[in-house]
């Protein structure tokens, strides 16, 4: 079974949406490692502009951010910029339905949590790395802070989802099962 987490990077901001994750600039693009140094590039937290390319983001694994992730278009290129990352989790609020399911599809986990377990985990410090047991359906994080403990939640996932993201793409699913 595919393994998930790693280390966590946060961006804390609602309504992040498929033109900040990957700019349209980019679709044209026919290979998935084209969109790897454009990841995130148009993102603006905070007033500023979000570093892309700093170590952090570099090393990370695992997207933790708020609510609405991946509205706007329709386009399983967001999700391919991800992927070509390595980065293999991201926990929001929620997410828009269509970008949720490119997630599933292309066997990379979506993980919903409530405002205040998002929270939890945004107020941690230090270097966060994530660990998920994906038949448990829980989620543990943890710091390298010594003043930080760890916090565990459980998510839902329904059993379609979680099949999918076992067998590691929509193909292989289809192909076990059709």
């Amino acid at each position: 079974m595919k393994t998930f987490g790693g280390p966590a990077v946060f961006l804390d901001k609602d309504n992040i949406n498929t033109d900040e994750i990957i700019p349209a600039k980019y679709l044209t693009e026919i290979s998935k490692t084209a969109l790897k140094t454009h990841l995130l590039e148009d993102l603006i937290l905070a007033t500023k502009r979000f570093d892309h390319h700093s170590q952090k983001m570099q090393s990370g694994q695992v997207i933790i951010t708020r609510a609405n992730f991946g509205c706007g278009s329709s386009r399983e290129h967001a999700v391919w910029a991800f992927e070509v990352n390595n980065i293999n989790v991201i926990i929001a609020e929620n997410f828009a339905r269509i970008f949720r399911q490119n997630m599933f599809n292309c066997g990379l986990l979506a993980i919903e949590l409530e405002k205040v377990q998002i929270d939890e985990l945004l107020n941690m410090v230090g270097n966060i790395t994530i660990s998920i047991d994906l038949p448990k359906c829980e989620l543990s994080a943890a710091s390298d802070s010594t003043s930080q403990g760890s916090l565990t939640f459980q998510f839902d996932l329904n059993a379609f989802d979680k099949k999918l993201v076992s067998e590691g793409v929509w193909f292989s699913y289809a192909d076990s099962n059709y």
